[in-house]
């Protein structure tokens, strides 16, 4: 069936509809390039059509984008000269789009040329804005719902079909940096209010209001700014001097946002400066020369296919049990505080009705109060409407009757993290509940083999580790305990599809796979204090890695009186095998001095009396003092990352972690891991094994065996073997394979 079709009415507009066959939202294949430029040509050939209107047969949307699993597998499928085949692709991409802009006008008079507009009836994202951004007017449905922008920074690349030079062009480097450096995504009114669509019409009328103006349609009102002579650069070119200070300023701004770290949003702002010095044909040229470097660099391929093919992937279950569908009707969330509350706002956003239970009702109706705020919130953004916080507001029962939880089919249980009062409050709800119900509990550090030895049905038993704030963070974290049952997985993970989050499903074992990696990576931080590493070094070090938060910044926002909680547990278990005496001795006399971190207003930084973080806390220099001799950034900087990404290797050796693509996935949404690499798994793949075994001998002769290099990790590197060509099809780890 075809991607693009065209019909002709009477009055001489041809409607060339995108609608892929099989898909709820349009997205470009090459084939579909194809087929939209056979429609082109042939209506610009026919004397008989007066103009264009391009639009979509999906209802709602126009277009999501470019097929990303076609752009990752672009580089492979180039040929031996990969460089040159993606560039020559690209132009030839480039060619459609200017064929369309130009619409068959003469090219010195820029008269003859046939009106085309683009009809959004609403969302377009990527290659979905680019379309439209190449015809002569942007009609867009006044559908709320709608996002139109640019996000393909977010994903390791950026809009690479003309998109970064005709917005810079239209807006001015200034107005079109939200939409590009940020992937900045707009309703419709919002994105007519910043230049980008032209008009917003009653979604009855888009047609035919675009073809109205396409009958009526001027040459002078087809020919785009940048093919008239002369055009200026809106705000100022480079060397003018407004665009010399809009550049400088744009510039730090990258650069302080990313570290240096993201190649795209470098090669985005090299492409916007040095087009706006040439011609428009030069300057497409350029962008697709940068296009291409962007699309060389491993990391955009990493990013893509962590951030959005194995993302989506595991959104559409693809670890998923064979059960029948497991979508909650009637969730009881246990416990009303932080992260109980948060579970219950999530749950209620999307449509599920919520018992909300605490032990007193003054707590409970705290817990529904901070639905309430953070859809006030909403309402001030013009993101929810007043109708919306009603719905939401009226699906959480706040209570503490745990009758009223009869009728739910799951249980998440966000209680106090101690497992007597769990397995209390476990043997009360099953014996309220009906017997089909699954029972979750949300703990981040609790095994849940043992917690579940208190439910009489320990098949459907599980854990659900949400991740704070829970309304922000992207990732859910399900754990199977031993005896935990395929029905109880496959509702945990509908649940968390309902919710729109992602999830992991990993094995239990101690901290599971999330906090195993980053704790490790917060003591190494703390270590390298007490060894005199200068924390100033330490904390950039790991923002220049990609990193968000230095590890004493994160312990900051974690707080330090958890992790002496979580240290003193651990110890508890592991007794003489606890390997981070030294970390304790920095830890503990923090908590002595009563620097608790960010909620006290101390810690190791120090905060203002609004509690906003100010420089590093100078008396830890006191007590720690730095080294005369400091480490060069990369011996810092592996130190970091090497700790994280060993554990995960150690963690899918010992089957706690099934699929690296969880791996990957999980590790960037869930404790911010580098994202430019792709996750703890591509980047050994990008460092290559043998390097990686070798770094990791390195280490381990000058810092412990905390950095042995893994058997697997090991055998990978002496067979020159990467994890995504091993085990990239999700297939978990066989020792015995």
């Amino acid at each position: 069936m075809a991607e693009f079709t065209m019909d002709t009415d009477a009055q001489g507009v041809a409607t060339i509809t995108w609608d892929l066959p099989g898909k709820s939202m349009n997205v470009m294949t090459l084939n579909g390039w194809e087929e939209l430029e056979t429609l082109i040509d042939r209506a610009l050939a026919d004397e008989g059509v007066k103009g264009i209107v391009l639009t979509s047969g999906k209802e709602g949307s126009f277009a999501g984008g470019m097929d990303l699993n076609v752009i990752a597998r672009m580089r492979d499928e180039a040929g031996d000269d990969p460089a040159r085949g993606l560039f020559e692709g690209i132009m030839r991409i480039h060619g459609i789009m200017r064929k369309i802009e130009l619409a068959g006008m003469d090219p010195k008079t820029k008269k003859g040329g046939k009106p085309i507009a683009a009809a959004l009836p609403g969302t377009a994202l990527g290659i979905g804005l680019e379309l439209p951004l190449c015809t002569h007017r942007i009609f867009a449905a006044d559908n709320p719902k709608a996002k139109i922008g640019l996000p393909e920074i977010k994903i390791g690349i950026f809009p690479g079909a003309g998109g970064t030079t005709r917005l810079a062009r239209k807006l001015g480097a200034m107005g079109a940096s939200p939409l590009l450096l940020e992937g900045k995504l707009n309703d419709p009114a919002k994105a007519k209010s910043a230049g980008v669509v032209d008009e917003v019409v009653p979604a009855g009328e888009l047609l035919d209001r675009a073809k109205a103006w396409v009958l009526g349609a001027t040459d002078a009102d087809i020919v785009k700014p940048w093919d008239q002579k002369g055009y200026k650069f809106p705000g100022g070119a480079p060397y003018h001097p407004s665009g010399f200070m809009t550049f400088v300023g744009a510039s730090a701004m990258v650069n302080g946002n990313t570290q240096g770290a993201y190649p795209a949003a470098k090669a985005l702002l090299s492409a916007v400066y040095e087009g706006a010095l040439v011609p428009f044909d030069t300057a497409l040229r350029i962008e697709a020369r940068y296009f291409t470097h962007v699309l060389l660099n491993p990391s955009s391929s990493a990013m893509i296919r962590s951030l959005f093919i194995n993302k989506e992937a595991l959104e559409k279950g693809a670890n998923r049990p064979d059960a029948p569908d497991q979508r909650v009707r009637k969730v009881g969330v246990l416990g009303a505080g932080m992260m109980g509350a948060g579970i219950a706002h999530v749950a209620a956003n999307a449509g599920i009705e919520v018992v909300l239970i605490d032990q007193a009702q003054e707590a409970a109706d705290r817990g529904k109060a901070h639905s309430e705020g953070l859809l006030d919130k909403g309402i001030a953004r013009k993101r929810v409407t007043a109708e919306q916080k009603a719905e939401v507001l009226a699906r959480i029962d706040a209570t503490t009757d745990l009758e009223r939880l009869k009728g739910c089919d799951l249980i998440v249980e966000a209680v106090f993290e101690d497992p007597g009062v769990k397995a209390e409050m476990t043997k009360k709800v099953e014996a309220v509940v009906g017997e089909d119900a699954i029972f979750a509990t949300n703990t981040s550090t609790l095994p849940i083999t043992e917690l579940a030895r208190a439910s009489a049905r320990p098949e459907q038993f599980i854990g659900i580790h949400f991740f704070s704030p829970v309304d922000r963070m992207m990732l859910v974290e399900i754990i199977k305990g031993e005896r935990t049952g395929a029905r109880a997985v496959a509702k945990a993970l509908d649940f968390v599809r309902q919710i729109r989050k992602t999830p992991i499903v990993v094995n239990d074992a101690r901290f599971f796979y999330a906090n195993r990696c980053i704790i490790p990576y917060i003591n190494e931080g703390i270590r390298m204090v007490r060894e005199g590493v200068e924390p100033a070094l330490i904390e950039n070090a790991a923002k220049l890695a990609g990193m968000p938060l230095g590890p004493l910044q994160l312990t900051d926002e974690t707080s330090i009186d958890l992790g002496v909680k979580i240290a003193k547990a651990t110890k508890a278990a592991m007794g003489a095998d606890y390997p981070n005496d030294e970390v304790d001795e920095v830890l503990f006399w923090m908590a002595d001095q009563g620097r608790m971190g960010r909620k006290a207003g101390k810690g190791f930084y120090a905060y203002d009396d609004k509690g906003k973080r100010q420089l590093l806390w100078d008396g830890l220099a006191e007590r720690f003092p730095a080294a005369e001799r400091q480490p060069d950034l990369v011996e810092v900087q592996n130190r970091l990352l090497f700790v994280q990404v060993l554990e995960a290797v150690r963690a899918y050796e010992e089957g706690v972690l099934e699929d690296i693509r969880e791996g990957d996935v999980g590790a960037i949404l869930g404790w911010g891991f580098a994202p430019w690499s792709g996750g703890p798994f591509a980047w050994l793949d990008i460092l290559g094994a043998p390097y990686a075994a070798e770094t990791c001998d390195t280490l381990a002769d000058r810092f412990g065996p905390r950095f042995a290099c893994p058997d697997l990790l090991r055998r990978m590197a002496e067979e020159g073997a990467t994890f995504y060509g091993r085990f990239g099809d999700g297939r978990a780890f066989d020792a015995a394979a």
